[in-house]
């Protein structure tokens, strides 16, 4: 394992003067590539100049889905977006009929945003999974996410592309990769992989193809996505967002949370999407001096050993150390359950079966695929389309679990839960005296892989502690290694979603670290790198 002395710096250091590891300028980021005017703009910003009368809905609407054909359709072709809102503009001219009349839904009136394609809407738009089995899955009706974004006057611009049935049917799989979608591409390096399973949602974010978008994790697939594309992602305390008519993986793990260019305009979005009586505002708790005279634990074992990585990281915690953090290394943990690894798989294995056959019974007529074993067949049935790339080994796993009475599932279940709550980041908070822990947000993305599936490097962060726990965790962009985003992990106890999101604000506003995409080919189109690439004759 490696340790690290934390460096210590004058408390005038300001956080925008963290180093980047990025040593020459890379190539030029193609004009039609680049967003324009608003559309270059955060969801925060947009939201005003709706509000202002600088821009209407409906001409915002009619340059998002321009930008969709240029970018995502053609150009780069990104494919993030798998389906358009037939009815995007119709709504957005009936909103600025609204707001013209003096009728306001609320803070997001008028602003477009994407839903990862396994979230229902009453749109004219199914509800897929990425699967050739769910295409005709319309059910006519919101999910109370998409009704709470909608009563506050957001525009469901369409369906974000993802990693299929939520990057869970095989355990050779490539992210972002569907049988209706297609590959979805990183946009600042588009050979590298864009993460799963929110992978749309991150890279539409990234690449200015909407305001905002929403992602789902189990374990994750909101975190993940939101660090290799360079935006904010917030993967709030399980039960905060409703999960009702979400195409299911676990009842224990699976959440919602926003995925945006800032942290002000995830916490925008959250505020529409949390559902209770008791709703926190999100965005009023947001403070710049956050991190004055906080306790932040450092989780030094799992930062990983890139030197790229380390970099960066160690900048970002001088910088809150400049903003009056205190910081106390964490340098061990080991989640205490016998068979960890085999019972967290379990228990996603166990409650996705039960879920998924749960939800299929619920789905429109047209949808001939009613249990996890019909789709097992139907995929089998359509090999040449949706097991090409890779198998259904999840599935076949899954199906053959028992119900959620089951001794054993109900055993790892508690096991997993204890090791990673009261035993985990509970304890790790009451050890070391902390409010928040904090970490990489993960690995540099490597290359899309269609021959072995993904392969990762080794891994940094701790995102698994708090995907298994429930509890809240958001990724800030903290710079770039040749091009390509890392982000900065800050992780809380369960409800402390404000806390972790203001600490988070904090940490942005010091920095302002998210590189615009590049659309680069690949790493040779950085100079650095090509140069090295090429053979010098030695004399």
């Amino acid at each position: 394992m490696n340790r690290w002395i934390t460096i210590i710096i004058p408390a005038t250091v300001l956080f925008a003067c963290a180093p980047s590891t990025d040593s020459e300028t890379t190539t030029e980021v193609a004009p039609n590539y680049a967003p324009q005017d608003l559309l270059a703009k955060s969801l925060p910003e947009i939201a005003e100049a709706l509000q202002s009368g600088e821009v209407t809905s409906e001409s915002l609407v009619q340059d998002y889905l321009a930008r969709i054909e240029a970018v995502d359709r053609s150009g780069p072709t990104l494919q993030s977006v798998l389906a358009i809102n037939p009815d995007a503009l119709e709504i957005a001219r009936a909103l600025d009929a609204k707001r013209a009349a003096g009728e306001t839904l609320g803070p997001l009136h008028g602003v477009p945003v994407l839903l990862k394609d396994n979230i229902e809407t009453k749109d004219n738009i199914a509800t897929t999974a990425g699967a050739l089995a769910l295409r005709d899955n319309i059910t006519g009706r919101d999910s109370p996410l998409a009704a709470g974004l909608r009563n506050a006057g957001a525009i469901i611009l369409g369906k974000a592309n993802l990693s299929q049935w939520a990057n869970f049917r095989s355990n050779d799989s490539m992210s972002g990769w569907t049988a209706l979608g297609g590959q979805v591409r990183n946009p600042h390096m588009l050979d590298r992989n864009p993460c799963g399973s929110s992978s749309g949602s991150g890279a539409a974010v990234a690449a200015s193809l909407a305001a905002g978008a929403v992602g789902t994790e189990t374990n994750g697939s909101i975190i993940c996505p939101s660090n290799v594309n360079g935006v904010v992602g917030f993967k709030p305390t399980v039960g905060l967002v409703s999960q009702q008519y979400i195409v299911p993986i676990s009842s224990s793990q699976d959440t919602a949370g926003p995925m945006t260019k800032t942290v002000k305009g995830a916490a925008m979005m959250l505020n529409a999407m949390a559902t209770g009586d008791a709703k926190t505002d999100y965005v009023a708790a947001l403070d710049k001096n956050a991190l004055d005279g906080a306790r932040i634990g450092v989780l030094r074992y799992s930062q990983g050993s890139n030197e790229d990585i380390l970099g960066l990281f160690n900048a970002a915690l001088a910088g809150l150390e400049a903003a009056g953090a205190t910081l106390v290394d964490i340098d061990e943990f080991e989640p205490q359950a016998d068979n960890f690894g085999r019972k967290s798989r379990d228990v996603l294995y166990f409650e996705f079966k039960a879920t998924l056959n749960d939800y299929l019974a619920d789905t429109p007529a047209a949808v001939t695929t009613r249990t996890l074993e019909d789709l097992i067949a139907f995929n089998e049935a359509n090999a040449d389309v949706e097991l090409t790339l890779f198998d259904q080994s999840i599935f076949v796993g899954s199906q053959e679990m028992g119900d959620l009475d089951d001794p054993a599932y109900i055993e790892a279940r508690d096991a997993v839960q204890s090791a990673t709550r009261e035993n985990g980041i509970d304890a790790l908070l009451a050890q070391y005296d902390v409010d928040i822990l904090v970490s990489p947000s993960g690995p540099v993305s490597p290359r899309i892989d269609p021959i072995n599936g993904d392969v990762w490097p080794a891994w940094a962060g701790a995102g698994s502690l708090a995907a298994i726990a429930g509890y809240p965790h958001l990724t800030v962009p903290m710079g770039t290694v040749h091009g390509v985003p890392v982000g900065f992990s800050l992780m809380g106890a369960k409800d402390q979603d404000a806390a972790v999101l203001s600490m988070g604000y904090a940490f942005e506003q010091g920095t302002l670290l998210r590189a615009e995409p590049q659309y680069l080919k690949d790493a040779e189109a950085r100079k650095e790198i090509a140069r090295a690439m090429r053979r010098i004759t030695v004399h």
